[in-house]
C-alpha cells in the first residue's frame, strides 16, 4: 500500500531584512574612519614638510610604487626641479636627492592611503551588498560616502594641480587645500554617525536613524567655521605670522592691510587669518562645551571625550604658536583636530537621540 505521508516542506528562505548585519557594518565604518583620522595627520605632516608638490603627476595605477632605482629617483627629482616650489623651497643652498626623497615620501604616503581607504570602503561596501547584509534605507547613504571617498581623491589632484607647474605659485591654493581638508573631516563625522546609527540598529531592530537638532547644527557651523580658519591658515603658512601668545608680534590685534579690500583681507591675509584662528577657537570651546553638558547624563563617554579632544587641541594650538610651528606639535594639533571632529559627530549623534526621546 503506497505511504499517504505528506511530503516535506520546503524550507522556507529567511527575509532578506534578517539578512542585515548593522553591528558588522557599523564596525567597518569605524575602522575607516580610523584611516581617514590617519590620513589627515599624513595630509598635515605633507602640508608641513613642503611636500605636496614633489610628486608632479597624478597616476592612479602606476603611481603606487615609488621609484625603484637611481635613475628612477633622479628622473623624478628633475620633474620636480623643474617646478616653481622647487626654486623656492631648494634656496641658495639648494636641495639634495636625499632631501627630496624625504619629502618625496610623504606625499607618496599621502596618496597611497587615499587608495587604501577606497579600498577598504569598496571592497567590503561590495561584499556586504552581495550578501544582503546592508539594512534597508541604508545603501544610499554608504554610497554618498563612498562617492564623498572619491570626491577626496579628484580634490586632492585638484589641489596639487594648482601649484605644479605654475610660474609663480610655490604653493597649492588654501582655497583648494581648505575644500580638500574640510571634505575629509566631513567624511570622517558621516562615517561615525552612521555607524551609530547601524549600532543601535543591532540593538533595537525598530530604531530609525537620528535627525541633528538646531542646536548640534548650529554646533557643527561654530566648529566648521573654526575648521575652515585653521586649512586657511595652514595653506598659507600664516602660522609663522606671529610665534607669541595671547599678543601678536606684542600687539593684541596685529596691524592689518585692508588696501586690497575686506573680502581680499578675510581669505588671504595671514595676520588677519591667524589671528580669526586664535580667537575663534574660544567661540567653538563654547559651543562644544554647551554640546558636552547637553549629553552628560545620556552619553558620559562624548561628553568626556568631546571636553578632552578640544582641551588638547587649544593647548597643542598654542605649544605651536610658540614653537615657531613645529613640525611634530603642528602634525598633533591637526591630529587632535580630526579627533575633535569625531568626538563631536559622536556628541550630536547623542544629542538628536537626546531630544527626539523628549518629544
Amino acid at each position: 500500500m503506497a505511504s499517504t505521508a505528506a511530503p516535506a516542506p520546503h524550507p522556507i528562505a529567511a527575509p532578506p531584512s534578517t539578512r542585515a548585519r548593522p553591528l558588522a557594518l557599523a564596525r567597518w565604518l569605524e575602522l575607516v574612519a580610523g584611516l581617514v583620522v590617519l590620513i589627515v595627520l599624513v595630509g598635515g605632516i605633507t602640508r608641513l614638510t613642503e611636500s605636496g608638490l614633489s610628486i608632479t603627476e597624478w597616476k592612479v595605477v602606476s603611481g603606487i610604487l615609488p621609484p625603484l632605482n637611481e635613475a628612477a629617483w633622479q628622473a623624478e627629482f628633475a620633474k620636480y626641479q623643474a617646478t616653481a616650489e622647487f626654486r623656492y623651497e631648494a634656496g641658495p643652498a639648494g636641495m639634495d636627492l636625499a632631501a627630496f626623497k624625504f619629502i618625496f615620501f610623504w606625499e607618496w604616503f599621502h596618496r597611497i592611503l587615499g587608495r587604501v581607504i577606497g579600498l577598504a570602503f569598496l571592497v567590503p561596501l561590495v561584499v556586504f551588498a552581495l550578501r544582503r547584509a546592508i539594512p534597508a534605507g541604508y545603501g544610499w547613504r554608504l554610497a554618498a560616502l563612498f562617492a564623498l571617498i572619491c570626491g577626496q581623491g579628484a580634490l586632492g589632484w585638484f589641489m596639487v594641480s594648482s601649484g605644479v607647474g605654475a610660474s609663480e605659485l610655490t604653493d597649492v591654493s588654501h582655497f583648494r587645500l581648505a575644500a580638500h581638508l574640510l571634505t575629509a573631516l566631513f567624511l570622517l563625522g558621516g562615517l561615525i554617525w552612521t555607524a551609530r546609527d547601524l549600532r543601535r540598529l543591532a540593538a533595537d531592530a525598530a530604531a530609525r536613524p537620528a535627525v541633528p537638532t538646531p542646536a548640534g547644527l548650529l554646533i557643527a557651523a561654530v566648529l566648521v567655521v573654526q575648521l575652515l580658519l585653521g586649512a586657511f591658515v595652514a595653506g598659507l603658512n600664516a602660522g609663522h605670522a606671529a610665534y607669541d601668545w595671547p599678543l601678536m608680534n606684542g600687539r593684541l590685534v596685529p596691524e592689518i592691510d585692508w588696501s586690497r579690500g575686506v573680502l581680499w583681507t578675510l581669505a588671504n591675509d595671514p595676520f588677519l587669518l591667524q589671528f580669526l584662528h586664535r580667537w575663534w577657537a574660544w567661540v567653538a570651546v563654547a559651543a562644544l562645551v554647551w554640546l558636552a553638558r547637553r549629553v552628560r547624563r545620556h552619553d558620559r563617554f562624548s561628553s568626556i571625550a568631546v571636553h578632552s579632544a578640544f582641551g588638547t587641541m587649544v593647548l597643542l594650538g598654542i605649544a605651536t604658536v610658540m614653537s615657531g610651528v613645529s613640525l611634530w606639535i603642528a602634525a598633533a594639533h591637526q591630529l587632535v583636530g580630526a579627533l575633535t571632529v569625531a568626538a563631536t559627530a559622536r556628541a550630536l549623534h547623542a544629542d538628536a537621540l537626546v531630544r527626539a526621546q523628549r518629544q
